[in-house]
């Protein structure tokens, strides 16, 4: 069941663009990323400056993230936002590369797997 939005107000290349944006929304709920190997996800705690973030890990662990140069212009994070997580393989357990940001829409996709479910377990998380 889709819902219909009037859009009689816009025109028609704004219908346009309108119509290719939400197609584009369905496409990335589609091709969602997955936590894979070592991957976690995470709930970003803290921006710490230097292109650095407090993560709370869904493995119990609280890390130190980076972003990585090739995403530090491309990947724009804020407090509460849902990280997919690296943990790095010296010092792993303190400190990670944060790989992947997901959209509200993909959040949601990840509750309905079941991914999110720890979310509610602890009771850090119980405002997401």
């Amino acid at each position: 069941m889709e819902q219909k939005t009037d859009n009689s107000h816009l025109t028609k290349s704004q219908r346009e663009e309108a119509e290719k944006k939400r197609q584009q929304e369905l496409t990335d709920i589609r091709r969602i990323k997955l936590p894979r190997g070592r991957e976690v996800l995470g709930v970003l705690d803290q921006r710490l400056g230097g292109s650095r973030c407090r993560v709370r890990c869904f493995d119990g662990k609280v890390r130190v993230c980076r972003i990585p140069g090739r995403l530090k212009r491309f990947l724009w994070v804020r407090e509460g936002n849902i990280v997919l997580v690296e943990p790095w393989e010296f010092s792993g357990d303190g400190k990670g590369d944060i790989v992947f940001k997901y959209k509200p829409n993909q959040v949601g996709v990840l509750r309905n797997k079941g991914l999110l479910k720890k979310i509610e377990e602890i009771e850090e998380f119980e405002e997401f």
